[in-house]
């Protein structure tokens, strides 16, 4: 798969001057091209053999000749960890974003994007998000354990504006339903609306939380939510004719490193092997490498 990229303001920026010094880096940026779409193509390596070494493709011995420069070896529990986070978020990628919906024991209504998020099981369905506790703990931890009910919503290239704009550090009070643009739809199982501009939703029920707990400092950072899926709402027209989602109807949003986001550009399509039809290849290969070393 190959990612077009988008650069967006901050999420859970700090301070004035880190939002200062990004929207100055996206000055100079040509505009987003609305006509790039999605096509698939072969694999990048399409007459790969089992066990063939990678310096046998030419863009095989170009990603080698990187190594050449060393490497750089990072004891985390030496690093600053305001230098971890960037470096760990640039390099994890593409993560898919999830924009969830919540609503406190007062009413409050919230609605923020978390890119630490993936699907963890279908049985039963359930997916997960990461919510820091630094500054302090966020409305959205603090909502979904209150038995009320949530929403994950998917974001595409058409709202990610609306979308990146929720996660700006508001007062715990403050709805950014307000600023957003987005609609309220209403949920089947739970409180808390979906976001009617996402093709692709989920009412959840909390499943459990875990408080992630600093294995030097005792600290609280971090709080991951398994949500249990209850309801999913998908429109038909992302479908396919085999019930599935259509990724170029669908156009998903991944959040990459920095402030950068990426939408989808070539995705290749790359059967997996099954072994009873690969058992004799596979032997002959390994008996023909054998007798080579010999």
């Amino acid at each position: 798969m190959a990612c077009s990229c988008l650069i967006g303001t901050p999420i859970n920026a700090d301070s004035r001057s880190t939002s200062r010094y990004y929207r100055a880096s996206t000055m100079s940026l040509p505009p987003f091209d609305h006509d790039v779409h999605t096509r698939f193509t072969e694999p990048p390596n399409p007459s790969w053999t089992f066990a063939q070494k990678i310096e046998n493709t030419e863009s095989g011995r170009n990603w080698l000749e990187g190594e050449k420069q060393g490497w750089k070896v990072i004891d985390t529990n030496r690093e600053d960890t305001t230098r971890l986070y960037p470096l760990m978020i640039s390099a994890i990628v593409p993560r898919p974003i999830a924009f969830v919906s919540s609503v406190s024991t007062t009413g409050v209504e919230n609605l923020a994007p978390f890119s630490l998020f993936n699907m963890v099981t279908n049985n039963p369905p359930l997916v997960s998000f990461c919510c820091s506790n630094r500054p302090r703990v966020k409305d959205t931890p603090t909502n979904v354990r209150n038995g009320l009910g949530f929403t994950v919503n998917i974001i595409s290239e058409p709202f990610i504006e609306n979308a990146n704009v929720t996660a700006i550090n508001a007062p715990p009070e403050f709805d950014e339903w307000t600023i957003s643009g987005l609609t309220k739809a209403p949920s089947i199982h739970v409180k808390a609306p979906r976001v009617k501009e996402s093709a692709f939703s989920l009412e959840c029920e909390l499943f459990q939380a875990i408080d992630i707990t600093h294995p030097i400092s005792g600290q609280i950072t971090t709080t991951m939510i398994l949500a249990h899926v209850k309801y999913i709402h998908v429109r038909n027209d992302v479908l396919n004719e085999r019930g599935v989602i259509d990724i170029a109807k669908y156009k998903p949003i991944a959040r990459l490193g920095d402030i950068s986001y990426g939408g989808l550009g070539d995705v290749f399509r790359l059967p997996r092997s099954v072994w009873d039809q690969e058992k004799e290849r596979i032997e002959q290969v390994l008996e023909t490498r054998e007798r080579r070393e010999d």
